[in-house]
């Protein structure tokens, strides 16, 4: 980094609504690092549902409150600058951090526990408790930046660390193995297309829920069988044959994925891009001795685990399309359109 610039292009969330809400700026201050911290040189990152549901409120279950809005159910403070998916080069180090990181290509652990040494009772994630990767500097604690050793592009790493961690996760929580049958919901999206992959380096038989259109490239990504959304999934999937669901969606179709599940089958949710309310018949839940996760703190080593399978080669980006930063508005309207498999992705 030029040691004179003392300030940064980035886009600050300034207030929850449209994307009107979204403020390119060229005048913000450059982050100062603790002992303990990084200062990154973006160079790539992805867009998440995290960082629309955030902009509009979603999160909050007060009518978008900007009290609990936050991703952990709290007031964010604003302005914020978001994004979760960060690839880029450390260019600065706190005086506690060894030098010799200073070039390291990294990836952003975005599930952060320690924040310049100091641990926290509840994980913050980046881009939404503190600024994240949409500007072109971002500070984090050494050890949540994680050096990569890849011959992919900076654009096709950023597409991995919010979507495969929490694919990884989901997969983790449920005790994924290769003697299951997974069915994953929201199949085409980043977490989802993410969840095909990792399912499949587990050795599991994988069912992805999807439309029509996108049926071919779910099966070319490592997919067994597709299944249509609208579809009625007992009729189609038999009332206990899915050892796991990996659900991104809810909404209307709920109740079936927990019908689908054999006893003491697992169904584990990080979304519910489809609707958050549900129907519940909890004769479904205890007679059939079913295990329910909600996973959003990742667990201990699953993003060390990431990094080794992009490493081997073991898992591919699937990149839908990507934007320079300043035309985050448009990439976020395309993203909620969903006709696009995988990720998006903003430059800097």
């Amino acid at each position: 980094m030029n040691e004179r610039q003392k300030t940064m292009r980035g886009v600050q969330l300034i207030g929850h609504g449209g994307p009107e809400m979204l403020s390119l700026r060229h005048d913000i201050p450059v982050p100062s690092i603790g002992p303990q911290e990084v200062l990154i040189r973006v160079s790539a990152a992805g867009i998440n549902n995290t960082d629309i549901n955030t902009r509009t409120g979603w999160y909050s279950k007060n009518d978008g409150a900007s009290a609990d809005a936050g991703w952990a159910g709290t007031a964010l403070q604003l302005p914020r600058i978001q994004g979760a998916d960060v690839c880029g080069h450390i260019v600065a180090v706190g005086r506690e951090i060894n030098k010799y990181r200073i070039g390291e290509r990294i990836l952003v652990e975005p599930c952060i526990w320690e924040v310049n040494g100091n641990e926290l009772s509840q994980p913050w994630y980046f881009g939404s408790e503190c600024d994240g990767g949409f500007a072109e500097y971002t500070r984090i604690t050494a050890k949540h930046a994680h050096k990569i050793d890849s011959l992919l592009s900076d654009i096709e790493l950023a597409s991995f660390p919010c979507s495969y961690s929490t694919a990884e996760n989901m997969l983790t929580r449920a005790n994924v193995t290769q003697n299951d049958h997974v069915l994953i919901t929201g199949a085409s999206g980043g977490v989802g297309s993410a969840a095909i992959q990792l399912a499949k380096a587990r050795g599991a038989y994988v069912i992805a829920i999807t439309s029509p259109g996108k049926s071919k490239q779910l099966l070319e990504l490592g997919a067994d069988k597709t299944i249509f959304r609208d579809c009625n999934l007992p009729q189609e999937l038999g009332t206990s044959d899915i050892d796991v669901v990996i659900d991104l969606v809810a909404g209307k179709q709920w109740p079936h994925y927990l019908e689908v599940l054999r006893p003491k089958g697992r169904y584990a949710v990080s979304g519910a891009i489809a609707g958050p309310i549900v129907e519940l018949d909890v004769r479904t839940l205890y007679l059939k001795d079913l295990s329910l996760f909600g996973c959003t703190s990742l667990e201990p080593g699953v993003f060390h685990r990431l990094i080794k399978l992009i490493e081997a080669g073991a898992i591919s980006p699937v990149i839908a399309q990507s934007f320079p930063l300043e035309e985050i508005g448009l990439a976020q309207q395309l993203f909620l359109e969903k006709s696009h498999i995988g990720k998006m992705v903003l430059t800097l």
